[in-house]
């Protein structure tokens, strides 16, 4: 299968510049795209310098969502907002005051990856920090989502009036324009001795993973049957037998932070497999019914266990607005964002919140989308409210709901 590969180089234009990130491009775009892939053929989408945030959101999106293996070459570097001290990718017009609404937010790129199946996804990144955000990094990871394999370093702050160069990305493209594709962890080690030996140190290096290792769920009872999760000795949850599929259903999880995809059943006995990746098979394979009956059981679960409007039933109804919109079903996963976000609400999150924000956005994308003029009048009304109250970071948001309010209201 066609891997994808998406280069991204930016940094700020003028004296906010801490590194040179497009200058690496043309060393990256001189090796084959098959060899960027690691696949046998690939498609290479490249940015340079981007002005716009929702513009880089598009094309982010679109790669997130392409089969077969990704993986995006990032160089930049990190600055944090005054709002809410979240790190974002800087930007080519982006400046200290207005990171939040000329900067890439950092979570954009782990919520569009954190849908994708296990074990496709890498992020290889070469990023420099300013002196506010690598303080910052200090008590916090970069978080780039539980099924992103990531490799790279973070530099710190070089001094006031240096450009630096993106050496370990230059290294990275070098070893692979001689024509080998190592592994990796591998080639990551050979850019990272490269860089050393440039005399360049006290780099952050990046992990293969940011989250700890494979997480154990406890499996869901299914509705109606008693039957309770089994719990091996020293506490690790085991699979009850399967039952006959009722409806299509089976156990199943979500993904990460909003939403997920469904799980497979465990390869070993006596071990309970993050159920995320259960969902994600049942969706590859077109089984969208069974993903959303798996992770019904879940949400259920989450609700019994831990309340409506937990973190954790609102994460499971978040990994169903996103298997509805894998299944083609445009109202439903609108509708199911919507809750979400009033939940959110409800439950005393800011209207800016990343969790917040990026429901609402959910919802107007999904609404979009929605063919029958009848529910998508019902459902803009709704959005509409809600746009009041989260306003989001694109510009102009509410008023685009409210334009395409009144041309529905011309249909039949």
């Amino acid at each position: 299968m066609p891997g994808t590969v998406l280069l991204l180089a930016a940094s700020p234009v003028g004296r906010g510049r801490l590194v040179d990130a497009a200058s690496v491009l043309p060393v990256l775009a001189a090796v084959p795209p098959a060899v960027l892939a690691g696949t046998d053929t690939a498609n290479v989408v490249e940015l340079a310098d981007p002005l716009e945030p929702q513009a880089v959101l598009t094309r982010l999106r679109a790669a997130a969502t392409a089969p077969g293996p990704l993986t995006l070459f990032v160089t930049g570097q990190l600055q944090l907002d005054r709002r809410q001290r979240l790190p974002h990718l800087a930007l080519a017009r982006t400046t200290p005051a207005t990171v939040r609404y000329t900067g890439l937010p950092w979570h954009w790129l782990r919520e569009e990856l954190r849908l994708r199946p296990p074990g496709s996804t890498t992020l290889v990144a070469d990023l420099h920090a300013d002196p506010e955000s690598w303080a910052w990094l200090g008590a916090n990871p970069l978080d780039c989502g539980r099924t992103t394999a990531v490799y790279g370093r973070i530099a710190p702050p070089r001094g006031r009036r240096t450009v630096a160069a993106p050496t370990y990305m230059k290294a990275v493209a070098t070893i692979l324009r001689s024509g080998s594709r190592p592994a990796v962890d591998q080639l990551h080690q050979a850019a990272v001795t490269r860089v050393a030996a440039e005399g360049e140190v006290g780099d952050l290096l990046l992990p293969q993973h940011l989250v700890p290792a494979q997480q154990q769920w406890p499996v869901p009872a299914p509705a109606g049957t008693g039957q309770q999760p089994v719990v091996a000795p020293g506490g690790a949850f085991v699979q009850p037998p399967p039952l006959p599929p009722a409806g299509g259903a089976e156990p199943v999880a979500a993904a990460g932070a909003p939403a997920a995809v469904p799980a497979a059943r465990p390869s070993a006995p006596g071990a309970s497999p993050d159920p995320h990746t259960a969902i994600s098979a049942a969706v590859k394979d077109g089984r969208h019914r069974e993903a959303d009956d798996l992770a019904a059981q879940w949400e259920r679960q989450a609700r019994d266990t831990h309340g409506d409007g937990s973190d954790q039933a609102l994460h499971w109804a978040e990994v169903r607005a996103d298997l509805a919109m894998f299944a083609g079903d445009a109202e439903r996963s609108c509708r199911t964002w919507l809750t979400v976000a009033e939940a959110r609400l409800a439950a005393g999150q800011p209207a800016d919140a990343p969790a917040v924000e990026a429901a609402v956005d959910r919802a107007h994308h999904q609404w979009g989308r929605i063919g029958d003029p009848a529910r998508a009048r019902e459902l803009g009304s709704a959005l509409a409210e809600l746009r009041r109250r989260v306003p989001g970071r694109r510009e102009g948001a509410l008023d685009d709901v409210r334009g395409r309010l009144r041309d529905l209201q011309t249909q039949v």
